[in-house]
C-alpha cells in the first residue's frame, strides 16, 4: 500500500482539479441537495420585518454654563459601550413593555394563552427582537428591532427611542433640580436674615434719634475702606463656602454603586480616577469576552475577574478619597471664613472704636445689612442664571429617524441563504468528494498497478457510450487493437493458445471487453471461437444475439457433441459456444479434463480459444478454468474494487501455478489525467481517418453513460 500512500502525499493542484472533474456529479449532487434543501427550509421560515430608529447620543457635560463658552463633545467609545447595555437594560425596556402591552400583544408568539411575564416578555424581547449597535468610530446608535407584524417593530423602536431620550433628559437635569432645591432654602434663609437686619438698623436708627443719614455713604478714611474690603472678602468666602457645602452634600447623598457613573472630566476633574475607570471598564469587556469562549473555571478568566475585582477596589478607594477631599475643602472653606469673621470683628473693635462711638452701632448694623443685602442679590442671580440653563435644551441625544413599517421582510433572506447554501454545498461537496478520494484504495494509474502486482499492464480499454458499437469511430476500436497485438507477443509465437478473462468481482465489464477483443482477433485473420464459461450467469448469447443453449454445459454433461455446441459465423473466422442451459450445473474438478480434452480438440481448428469466466473471487467456476488453459489475463475496472480485492485475485491465480499474463484496465474515463491520457489520447490521434477523426474530438465520449452496458457480468 505504500505506493497510494506516496501518491496522495504528492498530490498537486493539477491532481486536486482533475479530482474535482471525476468527481463533478458527486459534488453537483450533493450541492443541488443542500441548494434544495435550503430553499425548501427558506420557504417554511416566518417572515420577520427589520424596523430601525437611529439616534445620536453624545457624551453630557457636567451643567450648562450659557455664559460661558461650550466645548465640543468628542467620541468616547467607552460611553457608547455603556448607552448599548442601558438601551438593553430593564430600566428602558420594562417601561417600553409597559407602554405597549407587549406581554399581551407577545403571547401568540410563545403560544401563551395568558399574558406573559414582564421577565419572559423582557428576555423574548432582547433575545429575538431587539439589536443594538453602532458604525465604528461614530455616535450614531441604531436600534432596529425584528418583528413577524412589520407596524409593531416600528412602533417597538420608537418607543424604545422615546424612553431612551426621556431617561435621558432626566438624568440630564438631575443634579440641576437637586441644586434649585438647595439654593432656594438658601435664597429663602438669606432673605429672613436681610428682614432682621433691617428691622435692626431701624430700631437703633430710633434709638440714636438718627434721621437723614445715607446707609450707602462711605468714609475716605483709609481703615474704613480696609474695612470693607475685608468685608468683601467674607461675602465671597461664604458664597465659596455655600458652593462647597452644596457639592459635598450632594455628592455624599449619591448611593455609591452610582457614583461610577459621575466620572468624567468634568463633574469629577481627577485623572487618577478617571484613568481607573477606563482600566475597569477595559477588564470588564475582556471579563465579557472571555466567559463567551471560556469555562468558568478556567485560569485566564479567574484572572480577568480578579484583575477587574482589583481595580474596581481601586476605584472605590479613590472615590471614597475624593468625598473626603470633598468634606475637607468644604471645611477649610467654613474655617476660613470664620477666621475672617473674627479678623473681621477684631479690626473693626481696634480700628473704629476710636471714631465716632456714637455712630458706630448704627454703621455696623447698616453696613451689615448691606453686606446681607449684596449675598442676597448674589444667590438670586445665581438661581435666576441656573435656572435659564435649565430651560436650554439638552443637546446629548436626539433622533435622528423615526422607524416604518417594512415593506419586504428581512428574515430569511433569500440573497444570503442562497449564497450560503451554494457554498456550504459546494464545501460540502468538494469535502465529500476528497475523503472519497482519500479513502479510496483501487488503482490510480498505470504505475499502481505495475508497482502493486509486478504485472505488465497490456491494455487499456477507455469508457464509450456504447461499447458494442463496431461502426462508431476507429479509435473505439483502436485499444482493442494493442490489446490484441500485446497478447500475441505474450503468448508463444505459431502456437494456438487457449485464455481466460477473469475478474476480481462481477460487474467489471469483463463480458463486454472480450467480445470485442475476440471480434479484433477474427477481423486480423485469426481463427477463434469464443467460449461462455460463465453458466451462472452467462451474458456473452446476450452480445452475441444468439440462443443460449445447447453450449458448454450440455457437452460437459456428454448431452451435446462439440459440433452441435459450436454456433458457426458469428463474424468471419469467429464461432461461439455458449454457455447452455443445465439446471444446478456448475463447473468443478470433475470438469477439468473434460475442459483439456475441449482445449486440445480445438487447437487443432481455431488460432485463439478465448473463454468468458466468472469473477475469480467468491466463485469456483474461475480457478478450474484457470487450471485447464496456456493464459489468464486479469481486468481491473477504473476505480471500482480496492486494491487487496484485485490483489487476493491475483494471489488465487498464481496459486492454481496458472501463467498471468498481464493485466487490461477497463472504463477508464479521458478526462482522468495521469497515464492513462497517454493511451486514450493516442488511440484517437493514430486511429483511421482524419475525418472520423475530427468528428471524434468535435464529439468528446462522456462518462456519464454507458455504465450499465459495461457492467454486464
Amino acid at each position: 500500500m505504500a505506493q497510494p500512500s506516496a501518491s496522495k502525499d504528492s498530490a498537486t493542484l493539477a491532481d486536486f482539479l482533475r479530482l474535482l472533474r471525476l468527481r463533478k456529479s458527486l459534488i453537483l449532487l450533493i450541492l443541488s441537495l443542500v441548494v434544495i434543501t435550503t430553499v425548501a427550509v427558506t420557504a417554511f421560515l416566518p417572515r420577520w420585518y427589520l424596523a430601525t430608529a437611529k439616534i445620536r447620543v453624545e457624551k453630557p457635560e457636567s451643567e450648562v454654563k450659557l455664559f460661558q463658552a461650550q466645548s465640543s463633545s468628542s467620541y468616547d467609545p467607552y460611553f457608547l459601550q455603556d448607552q448599548f447595555k442601558i438601551l438593553q437594560s430593564e430600566k428602558i425596556l420594562y417601561p417600553v413593555i409597559k407602554n405597549l402591552k407587549l406581554s399581551t400583544v407577545l403571547a401568540p408568539a410563545l403560544d401563551s394563552p395568558e399574558p406573559l411575564p414582564d421577565a419572559i416578555t423582557y428576555h423574548y424581547l432582547l433575545q429575538k427582537m431587539l439589536r443594538v449597535e453602532s458604525q465604528r468610530s461614530s455616535s450614531l446608535i441604531e436600534i432596529s428591532v425584528y418583528s413577524e407584524d412589520p407596524t409593531l417593530g416600528a412602533v417597538i423602536a420608537n418607543e424604545i427611542a422615546r424612553v431612551y431620550s426621556d431617561d435621558r433628559i432626566n438624568l440630564a437635569t438631575s443634579d440641576q433640580r437637586e441644586g434649585f432645591v438647595k439654593l432656594r432654602g438658601e435664597l429663602i434663609a438669606q432673605e429672613q436674615v436681610v428682614m432682621l437686619q433691617r428691622d435692626t438698623v431701624e430700631r437703633i436708627r430710633k434709638d440714636l434719634n438718627i434721621s437723614g443719614v445715607d446707609l450707602n455713604a462711605r468714609y475716605s478714611d483709609m481703615e474704613i475702606e480696609t474695612l470693607r474690603q475685608m468685608q468683601n472678602s467674607l461675602i465671597a468666602l461664604s458664597v465659596d463656602a455655600i458652593g462647597r457645602k452644596t457639592r459635598w452634600e450632594r455628592f455624599k447623598d449619591i448611593p455609591f454603586e452610582e457614583r461610577v457613573s459621575l466620572v468624567n472630566s468634568e463633574l469629577i476633574p481627577d485623572i487618577n480616577i478617571q484613568n481607573l475607570l477606563q482600566a475597569y471598564l477595559l477588564a470588564d469587556q475582556n471579563v465579557t469576552k472571555l466567559k463567551a469562549r471560556l469555562g468558568e473555571a478556567h485560569p485566564d478568566l479567574i484572572s480577568a475577574i480578579d484583575n477587574r475585582a482589583k481595580i474596581k477596589e481601586q476605584l472605590d478607594a479613590q472615590l471614597r478619597g475624593y468625598e473626603n477631599a470633598l468634606e475637607i475643602a468644604y471645611k477649610e472653606a467654613e474655617a476660613r471664613v470664620t477666621e475672617l469673621k473674627r479678623q473681621l470683628s477684631q479690626a473693626k473693635v481696634d480700628q473704629i472704636l476710636s471714631a465716632r462711638d456714637r455712630m458706630r452701632p448704627f454703621e455696623e448694623a447698616a453696613q451689615k445689612l448691606e453686606d446681607e443685602t449684596k449675598l442676597l442679590t448674589t444667590l438670586k442671580l445665581t438661581l435666576r442664571q441656573r435656572e435659564i440653563d435649565f430651560q436650554v435644551p439638552k443637546r446629548t441625544i436626539e433622533i435622528l429617524n423615526t422607524a416604518e413599517p417594512a415593506r419586504r421582510p428581512s428574515r430569511p433572506s433569500w440573497p444570503l441563504n442562497s449564497a450560503f447554501a451554494v457554498l456550504f454545498g459546494s464545501i460540502l461537496g468538494v469535502g465529500a468528494a476528497v475523503l472519497l478520494e482519500y479513502f479510496d484504495t483501487s488503482f490510480r494509474n498505470v504505475a499502481d498497478v505495475e508497482t502493486r502486482l509486478k504485472l505488465p499492464v497490456l491494455g487499456v480499454i477507455p469508457f464509450h457510450r456504447d461499447p458494442l458499437d463496431e461502426e462508431g469511430d476507429p479509435a473505439e476500436t483502436e485499444p482493442f487493437r494493442v490489446l490484441h497485438t500485446n497478447l500475441n507477443l505474450a503468448l508463444k509465437p505459431g502456437e494456438a493458445a487457449s485464455l481466460v478473462l477473469f475478474s476480481a468481482g462481477p460487474g467489471e465489464g469483463k463480458s463486454t471487453t472480450l467480445h470485442r477483443l475476440v471480434r479484433v482477433m477474427a477481423a486480423g485473420g485469426e481463427r477463434v471461437i469464443l467460449i461462455d464459461s460463465d453458466v451462472r450467469r452467462p451474458t456473452q448469447h446476450h452480445l452475441a444475439d444468439r440462443p443460449r443453449e445447447p453450449g458448454l454445459s450440455e457437452f460437459l454433461l456428454n448431452r451435446k457433441t462439440l459440433d452441435e455446441v459450436i454456433q458457426k459465423g458469428l463474424a468471419p473466422n469467429l464461432d461461439f459456444i455458449p454457455s447452455g442451459h443445465a439446471p444446478g450445473f456448475t463447473l468443478g474438478l470433475l470438469h477439468l479434463n473434460r475442459l483439456k480434452d475441449l482445449i486440445a480438440t480445438l487447437s487443432g481448428r481455431y488460432d485463439k480459444i478465448v473463454f468468458d469466466s466468472p469473477p475469480i473471487i467468491g466463485v469456483s467456476d474461475a480457478s478450474v478454468l484457470a487450471s485447464a488453459v496456456d493464459g489468464t489475463v486479469l481486468l481491473i475496472q477504473h476505480r471500482r474494487n480496492p486494491q487487496s480485492m484485485v490483489v487476493r485475485a491475483q494471489q488465487i491465480v498464481e496459486s492454481l501455478k496458472a501463467p498471468l499474463l498481464g493485466v487490461v484496465l477497463n472504463q477508464v474515463p479521458l478526462n482522468s489525467g495521469d497515464d492513462y491520457g497517454y493511451y486514450t489520447n493516442n488511440y484517437s490521434y493514430y486511429s483511421e481517418g482524419s475525418g472520423r477523426r475530427r468528428r471524434s474530438a468535435a464529439k468528446p465520449k462522456s462518462p456519464g453513460r454507458g455504465g450499465d452496458e459495461l457492467k454486464l457480468s
